[in-house]
């Protein structure tokens, strides 16, 4: 600022509203070359303060004189109210710039209009701050507040820039008319102490003085300070006007400050944008019955024994602290022993958990606590973990969690991150909100235990002692889930419970006989992709294998006419259309067809993960058959092959293409789980071959 002039100072006849305009004249702090080219030291703003004591408003308006033919900048500042608390200023500031044309700098002039504007921003609360502790400086503890003069109103005075005094015209003027309007209009109830949103100070109990010292000011300081955090006077604005609209929509139960604050963070303090989210939020807890849900709740035994996560004491800014080895986890146990809904529901709790110990931490420390930290251990991840049912209830837990409980992570410690993990970040993150997905921290191999690691965010002696450090922790290790424990494939893919989260399954069912063959025929049009396959043997044994041909499939062969005796067999003991094998008789392995994963003896109860990185375009075939474990059969067995199915499988397949993953293939192992009660056969595992590029 290098100085200002005031151009005209308005008073209204009563004295309750006070005008004055300035112009001001500004350094400019521009490069070198746009000085030259601008020809100017200084550029010239009117500003004009409007001051209405009646409502105790002071508005500011500043637009540009220089340049303002190529150049338009508009700035409004706004002291108002507290719409709630009469002692409260609320601050609000608006700017508009548009930019015409300025010798090409167009771009430069924008970007120190924007630094002009984000240090106006700053020194607006200074300002009053400045104003408030000269008073204090001065012996001042309290301001009489306006009231209408007893008097005959006095002439409304009005000083030019000559400096020559005078009655104003504005008796004619629309401006005086407004503010007897105003003044008629806003006179305050004295039978109602009804608050709206928006409200002026014409609008609250009228009290003579303002006590700067009162008690119940330092009461609510203490409150917003101990509680919920530093917030500017704009953000507590907002917060009471949410808060009022919440207690006049649910006429009940309102939800807490610290949880506003979280969806008005969420939403970086858009009071429409948040009072929207919240809406659909407690819509969503009342339709589906959430508060109930989560008071009835009652941790499964399969949870407790399998699910490998737990709270882990806390971080070092006292913030609650969740350890989860994700990489321990049977994702595909838990899914179908306690289904989908029952692992969002587990999630859930672990949510309100989380705010009860974030209310409790505040208590304890003094200080807001309204976060929590997520430690996610990724250790043991493999291609298991990307099953894709286990991947879709994920990213609707993401949703729900996102949508309902915003704001509420400090941070997300990925440890251990392997080579596989690329693909399931590339699946998740694009339903992760932009703003919760910076607070996500990766640490491969073992960069967490060295400085920047894990000692910068939790205390030393807390780090457990499966990451290196001495504490012990209560954490389960996780497992595979026994089948036993597994619910009946039609409840957790059928039933639906208050909050669904799938409306079909997405596995195929399928018999096979003896002598029989079921296919899935894919079509590889770039070398690089990853076949995913994912089944469960419901009954008896199957053989699985993976064939690549260079014979292009357009269709299945059409069933021939048996011929001899042996055709007449084959067709009887065969199968019809379905179950018969695109590959003819008379190729050749090795030569029409390749075998790119031995077969795979599956038995009964087990349950097979696995994917294979194709090298060559064409058609590749995952293929199972019937296998007959037994090597002496009986006529009874032969018959019952023919009158029955034998064997029974459920199965899943994906294809990923190489360009959404390509460089973080470099790690895929295949899984074969052999924990059954239903087999005797059930520690057999198999590994699938999976070239890396």
């Amino acid at each position: 600022m290098a100085g200002t002039d005031i151009i005209k100072e308005t008073t209204s006849k009563d004295g309750a509203v006070v005008q004055v305009s300035r112009r001001c004249k500004l350094h400019v702090e521009a490069p070198y070359l746009l000085k030259k080219i601008m020809g100017v030291e200084f550029i010239y703003f009117v500003q004009t303060n409007t001051l209405d004591q009646r409502n105790r408003t002071l508005t500011i308006e500043a637009y540009n004189e220089s340049f303002s033919s190529r150049v338009a900048i508009l700035e409004n500042c706004r002291y108002t109210v507290h719409p709630e608390n009469s002692e409260w200023t609320c601050f609000e500031q608006t700017a508009t710039l548009d930019i015409k044309s300025f010798f090409g700098f167009e771009s430069t002039v924008e970007k120190i209009a924007m630094k002009q504007y984000s240090q106006n921003i700053t020194k607006g609360k200074e300002i009053i701050e400045y104003f408030i502790d000269e008073l204090f400086k001065d012996g001042i503890a309290y301001i009489p507040r306006w009231k209408e003069p007893s008097h005959k109103a006095l002439p409304e005075v009005c000083i030019t820039k000559d400096g020559k005094t005078g009655e104003s015209e504005a008796e004619s003027s629309s401006e005086e008319t407004e503010i007897r309007d105003r003044t008629s209009s806003s006179t305050p109830s004295t039978g109602s102490t009804e608050l709206h949103l928006g409200a002026s100070a014409t609008n609250l109990p009228s009290i003579d003085k303002v006590n700067l010292n009162e008690d119940n000011n330092k009461l609510d300081a203490d409150y917003i300070k101990r509680c919920l955090g530093d917030l500017t006077p704009l953000q507590e604005s907002r917060l009471i006007q949410l808060k009022k609209w919440v207690a006049e929509l649910q006429k009940g139960k309102v939800p807490s400050d610290s949880c506003l604050l979280r969806f008005l963070r969420a939403r970086d303090f858009n009071i429409e944008k948040a009072r929207e989210m919240l809406s659909h939020s407690l819509i969503w807890r009342k339709k589906n019955q959430v508060d109930k849900m989560i008071n009835e709740y009652q941790v499964p035994q399969v949870v407790k024994d399998y699910f490998p996560g737990g709270w882990h004491y806390q971080d070092k800014e006292g913030r609650p602290l969740y350890l989860l080895r994700l990489g321990q986890m049977d994702v595909k146990g838990l899914v179908k022993s306690v289904g989908e809904e029952g692992l969002l529901k587990h999630t859930l709790h672990i949510c309100e958990e989380g705010l009860r110990l974030t209310e409790e931490a505040t208590v304890n420390h003094g200080c807001p606590v309204t976060t929590w930290t997520l430690l996610v251990d990724l250790e043991g991840l493999n291609m298991r973990h990307l099953w894709r049912p286990g991947i879709r209830t994920l990213l609707k837990i993401i949703e729900i969690v996102e949508a309902n409980y915003p704001e509420t992570m400090s941070c997300v410690l990925i440890i251990r991150a392997p080579r596989v993990f690329p693909i399931l970040w590339t699946l998740v993150s694009t339903f992760i909100d932009d703003n919760t997905r910076s607070k996500f921290l990766f640490y491969g191999g073992n960069d967490y235990q060295g400085p920047g690691g894990l000692v910068d965010y939790m205390p030393k002696e807390n780090i457990p002692d499966f990451l290196g450090g001495d504490c012990k922790t209560v954490v389960h290790e996780g497992g595979l889930v026994p089948k036993s424990m597994y619910q009946p494939g039609e409840d957790v893919d059928g039933t639906r419970q208050h909050i669904p989260l799938s409306d079909q399954c997405m596995y195929h069912s399928v018999s096979l006989g003896r002598s029989q063959v079921h296919e899935v025929v894919l079509l590889v049009e770039e070398p690089g992709s990853v076949i995913c396959w994912d089944f469960d043997v419901m009954k008896n044994d199957v053989s699985f294998s993976v064939l690549r041909t260079k014979v292009p499939i357009t269709h299945r062969p059409e069933p021939q006419s048996p011929t001899g005796a042996l055709g007449v067999i084959d067709a009887v003991m065969g199968s019809d259309d379905q179950h018969r094998s695109v590959i003819d008789k008379t190729w050749r392995e090795g030569y029409e067809y390749f075998r790119v994963e031995p077969q795979l003896i599956c038995h009964d109860g087990e349950s097979i993960q696995g994917s294979h990185v194709t090298s060559h375009m064409g058609t590749y075939i995952l293929q199972w058959h019937y296998y007959e474990s037994s090597q002496h059969t009986s006529p009874l067995d032969i018959i019952d092959s023919i009158t029955a199915p034998k064997s029974k499988i459920m199965y899943y397949f994906e294809m990923l293409k190489s360009a959404d993953y390509r460089g973080s293939m470099t790690s895929l192992q295949s899984c074969q789980s052999g924990f059954s009660s239903l087999s005797s056969n059930t520690n057999k595992s198999a590994t699938s071959s999976c070239p890396s590029r």
